[in-house]
């Protein structure tokens, strides 16, 4: 009988197999079996899983038993399958249960935390008075619930001579409602209300003037405990504020010499480590089995740090930049050794394997 604990890696369709496979393989070299699939390839009846593999030197598509333990880069709302594969494999074998985070979930759970401190003012934009809020605030940022890369997040600034400028993903105004104009209907007109957040803007330090964020990547790895994997800042393109579409990747610790003493570095470096920890136990107490999440901070201009948000499926490709190859291996190395950690504690359900 096979020794090696059973892996196996969920994708959200069969054409990310290959390419999810390949790349995780590469960066481990841990004593397991390792496979991709799909919900679409679930066997439920037979307990079986059609998955892709590579076996001496080849791709091959074979069927196998339920595995040990589940790592899920499908990019979902709900645990169903989640909670399906668990039934057969035990309880907290599958981690990322929920990667698709709402945001005014997430936002309502870190204001109820010790870090409420670090959270901006948000709202959901059906309840609430968005001329209120932008004379309030004076800057503020419409998010949908349910987004990721920046997509659909509006700038929305209300400038001295009373105009309201409306802006994606650049700073150049795409709309401009001068202050006779009713901004509720063009907010009306641009979202659905329903499906939406306002919030506080945060008037962020600039780095060459550039809009830029810090990216703190945590990670559970073989002794099922969170770590900070890697710190990293996205420099978004000249005159915007998305840093999802970012201009550059950079190690943390390499830009903050350029507006911060040694001294500040390490302090800043502490608590953003600090924070995000506490972050992700809470994200995972609420949400259910977590192995990694990205938290975004932004700096303002008075050296403050924000939490911006929390993301359940973490971007890895920035990590290809120049200055952050170093974390590559790490990063994809970290889930695999959660997964085989999981493996190894107690499963009713593992004596057929």
């Amino acid at each position: 009988m096979e020794s090696r604990p059973l892996v196996g890696i969920l994708v959200t369709k069969r054409n990310r197999r290959k390419k999810t496979l390949e790349l995780y393989q590469k960066y481990h070299d841990l004593n397991l079996r390792l496979f991709t699939f799909s919900p679409a390839d679930i066997q439920w009846k037979e307990q079986r899983i059609i998955g892709l593999t590579r076996m001496k030197g080849r791709w091959m598509e074979r069927t196998f038993p339920f595995p040990h333990a589940v790592y899920n880069r499908s990019f979902n709302k709900k645990k169903i399958t989640i909670r399906r594969l668990e039934q057969s494999i035990g309880r907290n074998k599958c981690f990322n249960t929920i990667n698709y985070f709402n945001k005014w979930e997430l936002h309502s759970l870190l204001k109820q935390s010790a870090l409420h401190s670090l959270v901006p003012d948000t709202f959901l934009l059906n309840q609430e008075n968005i001329l209120e809020l932008i004379n309030k605030y004076r800057l503020v940022y419409v998010k949908p619930l349910y987004g990721s890369k920046g997509t659909s997040v509006h700038r929305v600034e209300l400038k001295e001579n009373g105009d309201i400028h409306i802006s994606l993903h650049s700073l150049a105004p795409k709309y401009i409602c001068r202050k006779e104009e009713n901004i509720q209907k063009r907010i009306d007109d641009l979202f659905e209300r329903e499906k939406y957040v306002v919030q506080q803007g945060i008037r962020m330090k600039p780095l060459n003037k550039h809009v830029f964020d810090i990216r703190v990547l945590v990670q559970k790895g073989r002794i099922g405990e969170w770590t900070v994997s890697a710190v990293t800042c996205r420099v978004a393109y000249e005159h915007y504020f998305n840093t999802s579409m970012c201009n550059a990747v950079r190690d943390f610790e390499k830009v903050a010499p350029q507006f911060l003493s040694p001294e500040e570095t390490n302090k800043i470096l502490h608590f953003l480590h600090e924070v995000s920890i506490t972050a992700a136990q809470a994200a995972e107490n609420r949400l259910g089995s977590l192995g990694e999440i990205s938290v975004d901070f932004a700096i303002d201009e008075q050296s403050k740090l924000w939490i911006i948000e929390l993301n359940g499926k973490p971007q890895k490709n920035i990590y290809n930049a120049p200055s952050c190859v170093k974390y590559k291996k790490l990063i994809h190395k970290k889930p695999l050794e959660y997964a085989y950690y999981l493996s190894q504690q107690e499963n009713e359900k593992s004596a057929d394997r």
